[in-house]
């Protein structure tokens, strides 16, 4: 059973905004890149944990947990009635070469090898916190940590069998052995558990980073929702994305829009007039101001009102 999914969290968000209506620096757009090739593969192996059949166990997508001063993050935690079971998911692609003597992992790429961070270091070390956090709460439940390599176009050679690694073909047998071995049922710990977990998530990430940009640095206008261009044109009540073909409702674009302009600019208050520039002109004043008159609460009076 699904206990809490997985959400794009607001550091994304706020890249892909600011990549669509500014130009963001390479090393900017390679950061983006990673964040939604992460959260790709996070997404793929939801979809594979989600078909495990019962509800024997319980799924936590991304939790953000703090310990003792300390920050950890978990991909995916199922909680059945024997084990924990912890996944750091991995969405690596290509051929990778693990060196069991220094226990690096190097990426095989146009003839040459560049190591990258060994994902067990990871895992170790947010396995090592959660198991410290269990037993501060009197949780006392074994925790089974595994790193889960999710695309099917990536092997790693030299792969150690003693390791916690779970390779693309492994994955569905690996996930089904989990619903096999467990003959006993939840009890009220592992539900309290995870509530518990659910309810000390941290929202706000204190990872995040941000480019700096300004209210006239970024292009204005209508962003579409699938492609990310600033080519979505009005059509009575509509709104079409001339490059993709996207449709949506008029109303569903302005309120996107008004979440994406608190979004990145916190400090402005959300105003008709407001909108109307955000969105580039491309919907009325009288359509926005409807819109929000229906949606949120108004606040002064006249030019000095707003919208809260």
């Amino acid at each position: 059973m699904l206990v809490k999914s997985r959400t794009v969290s607001v550091e994304m968000q706020m890249y892909q905004s600011l990549n669509a209506r500014t130009t963001l620096l390479e090393k900017e757009k390679q950061y983006l890149w990673n964040l939604e090739k992460g959260y790709e593969g996070e997404c793929m192996f939801d979809v594979l944990t989600e078909k495990v059949d019962g509800c024997n166990h319980l799924i936590l997508n991304d939790l953000l947990l703090k310990h003792n001063n300390t920050t950890f993050q978990i991909d995916s935690l199922i909680i059945t009635p024997r084990n924990a079971y912890l996944f750091e998911v991995k969405n690596f692609e290509g051929d990778y070469i693990y060196d069991t003597r220094t226990d690096q992992l190097h990426v095989k790429a146009n003839s040459k090898d560049y190591e990258v961070t060994n994902p067990l270091n990871q895992l170790n070390r947010c396995n090592s916190l959660l198991r410290l956090f269990f037993q501060s709460y009197g949780f006392n439940l074994p925790i089974i940590a595994s790193v889960v390599f999710i695309n099917s176009e990536f092997t790693l050679y030299q792969s150690p069998p003693d390791k916690p690694f779970i390779h693309p073909t492994q994955i569905n047998r690996y996930l089904k052995g989990l619903q096999n071995n467990s003959s006993s049922k939840l009890t009220n710990m592992h539900t309290a558990l995870a509530e518990k977990l659910t309810s000390l998530h941290m929202v706000d990430s204190p990872f995040k980073t941000f480019p700096e940009y300004s209210y006239d640095q970024v292009e204005k206008g209508l962003v579409c929702a699938s492609c990310s261009s600033l080519s979505v044109v009005v059509e009575g009540r509509s709104a079409r994305c001339v490059r993709c073909l996207r449709m949506e409702t008029l109303e569903e674009v302005v309120l996107r829009h008004v979440g994406e302009f608190r979004m990145l600019f916190p400090e402005r208050k959300i105003t008709t007039s407001g909108i109307f520039d955000w969105c580039g002109m491309g919907v009325t004043e009288k359509v926005i101001r409807r819109i929000l008159d229906k949606h949120f609460s108004i606040q002064g009076s006249r030019r000095w009102s707003y919208y809260v």
